[in-house]
């Protein structure tokens, strides 16, 4: 049976709390990847997917970030972000790398699962 981690090149991670239930998923593409997205919903909690429109520059994402907490999760593209530029992954800025995270976050907060949101 094939995973999304048998393709060369996937990595995927998370994390979760110890006693909330929540948490968050990572797939990186540390060699990038192509992407496209389909938003739904009268209220998407997004960030990046702007990027994945085939007439902007972006070409190729570096991770994709998959989290709880409403809006409050999409601080957790952050983490990625700083991973991927420690270790030099990322669109080329001038001296720079810009890595590409889009990530996306569902709306959680009525049924109380956590009380905790991600940390910067």
């Amino acid at each position: 049976m094939l995973s999304i981690t048998s393709i060369p090149g996937i990595e995927v991670g998370h994390a979760g709390h110890p006693t909330e239930k929540t948490g968050c998923t990572v797939i990186l593409c540390k060699n990038g990847a192509t992407a496209g997205i389909d938003i739904r919903g009268s209220a998407p909690g997004a960030r990046e997917t702007e990027l994945l429109r085939p007439t902007f520059m972006i070409r190729h994402i570096h991770a994709v970030m998959l989290t709880g907490g409403s809006a409050f999760g999409l601080r957790t593209a952050d983490g990625a972000m700083q991973y991927l530029e420690e270790h030099k992954i990322g669109f080329p800025a001038g001296n720079h790398v810009v890595p590409i995270v889009p990530t996306a976050v569902i709306f959680d907060l009525f049924d109380r699962r956590s009380t905790r949101f991600p940390s910067t």
